[in-house]
């Protein structure tokens, strides 16, 4: 059986997890545990805990529960004192108070939410992400990078955690005995490269046999990747893995709604254009985009997209892009 790791954070590691749940594979979900925002980093803050939100993302992506059940882990306050705060990750906090352990409380959610595969931080420790920008001056925490205070139009020079955190044993045996390893979609410098900045991360990527996947966004974000091509995007993830990606999935879908394309462009969002990417790399492109009112990558086409890949290597990708709908 297919053995694939998925690495990411936020709604993109979701939305491949959620397709790929349907295929007869052995899913690992690799999180981030950067985020400082919101419900989860109040609950971070309070408690001392691992941030819950991505966490609690790819526990109901990945769940074969009731809809039910789903839906108390997905549902979120809105109003009075518990305004903004997610069920879900409340419950997973007490749940790692229950059992003193951040990963044994995601174990036990795992078995309440009867998940496919296994949900895994990238680090048991405490982080900070932090961002230096091109006129030298830091950022500190990943919300203030993700919904920039300073000037967006300031490139980000380089991100870094303020201290050294090691890789989660677990998730490095993960990653050695995977087939696949997928990185994205994601938030760049938010989502992505959170996981590759933890010790020992991007030696243990190196060290796999498994195949690397980088699957790019399909919008640009401002403040964050501003005029950003594809190999733009494969340049960074390069330069924080320590490895060119094997196959690069980026999107190629015709997007002619104008009402669209202009609140995509109100927030100074554009589609990621193909440019120059490394030769050793085979670069893929789909047509991901199938919901109109949304653009974000189809969860079917996508776990489709890796799947295939995984059945064909090292075969010719040709017959990939044929079958896809």
């Amino acid at each position: 059986m297919l053995k694939i790791v998925c690495i990411g954070g936020g709604t993109g590691l979701y939305t491949l997890l959620r397709g790929l749940k349907k295929y007869p594979c052995e899913i690992t979900a690799i999180v981030s545990m950067a985020d400082d925002g919101g419900c989860s980093g109040k609950l971070r803050d309070e408690y001392g805990i691992l941030p819950p939100g991505d966490v609690r993302r790819c526990l109901i992506a990945l769940s074969d529960s009731t809809e039910l059940m789903k839906k108390i882990f997905g549902y979120r306050f809105n109003r009075g004192s518990l305004k903004d705060y997610s069920l879900g990750n409340i419950i997973l906090t007490a749940l790692r108070e229950i059992e003193n352990s951040d990963v044994n409380g995601i174990k036990r959610a795992c078995e309440l939410l009867k998940i496919k595969g296994n949900v895994l931080p990238c680090t048991q420790e405490n982080i900070r992400l932090c961002a230096e920008l091109e006129n030298g001056k830091t950022i500190y925490g990943e919300t203030n990078i993700d919904i920039p205070k300073h000037n967006p139009n300031l490139k980000i020079r380089k991100v870094f955690l303020d201290h050294s955190a090691q890789i989660f044993k677990e998730s490095k045996e993960a990653l050695l005995d995977a087939d696949i390893i997928t990185i994205g979609p994601g938030d760049l410098y938010t989502s992505l490269i959170p996981n590759l900045l933890v010790s020992g991360f991007s030696e243990t990527i190196k060290n796999s046999n498994a195949s690397l996947i980088y699957i790019c966004n399909i919008m640009t974000k401002h403040g964050e990747t501003d005029n950003f091509k594809v190999g733009d995007f494969v340049s960074e993830i390069t330069k924080y893995a320590g490895k060119i990606p094997d196959y690069v999935f980026y999107d190629t879908s015709k997007i002619n709604d104008k009402i669209l394309l202009e609140k995509y462009e109100k927030e100074q969002a554009f589609h990621v254009k193909l440019n120059h990417v490394s030769e050793n790399s085979r670069v893929i492109g789909f047509d991901f985009v199938k919901n109109s009112t949304i653009l974000r990558h189809d969860s079917d086409i996508l776990a489709k997209a890796v799947i295939k890949m995984g059945e064909e290597l090292p075969e010719s990708v040709k017959l990939i892009r044929e079958e896809l709908p």
